[in-house]
C-alpha cells in the first residue's frame, strides 16, 4: 500500500517538508495523484529514508526512570546540606554566644 506525504514522514520520522523537497530533487520517485497528494512506494522511501525506529516509547520509560532517580538522589543531597548548614549555623550561633559574653571566665564556667 503506498504512502501519502504525511504516513511517508511518519514511516521515515521526517518532516512532510522534507519528504516534500526529496521528492522535488528527485531522490525518491512518487506518483501524483489527480487530487494533487502523492503516492509514494515503501520501498522507494526507504531506499533514501531508513525506517523510523520504535524504541521512542520504552527508552522514555528508562530515561524518566534514571531522571526520577537522580532528582531523588539529589534532594537526598540537598536535605543532607541543609542539616549541614543548620548544624554549622547553630555551632556558629553558640560560639558567638561564648565570644561575646563579657563575664570573667569563673562566672562563666561556674554560672556566677
Amino acid at each position: 500500500m503506498p504512502y501519502t506525504l504525511r504516513t511517508a514522514a511518519k514511516a521515515a520520522g521526517k518532516s512532510k517538508a522534507t519528504i516534500s523537497r526529496a521528492i522535488a530533487a528527485g531522490k525518491i520517485s512518487a506518483t501524483r495523484n489527480d487530487d494533487g497528494t502523492f503516492s509514494i512506494d515503501p520501498a522507494e522511501l526507504h531506499r533514501v529514508f531508513p525506517p523510523a525506529t520504535q524504541e521512542s516509547g520504552p527508552m522514555q520509560q528508562s530515561e524518566t526512570a534514571v531522571l526520577h532517580r537522580e532528582n531523588q538522589l539529589l534532594r537526598e543531597m540537598l536535605d543532607d546540606t541543609r542539616r549541614r548548614l543548620d548544624q554549622e549555623t547553630e555551632e556558629r550561633r553558640r560560639l558567638t554566644l561564648m565570644l561575646t559574653d563579657q563575664r570573667p571566665w569563673w562566672r562563666r564556667w561556674f554560672g556566677s
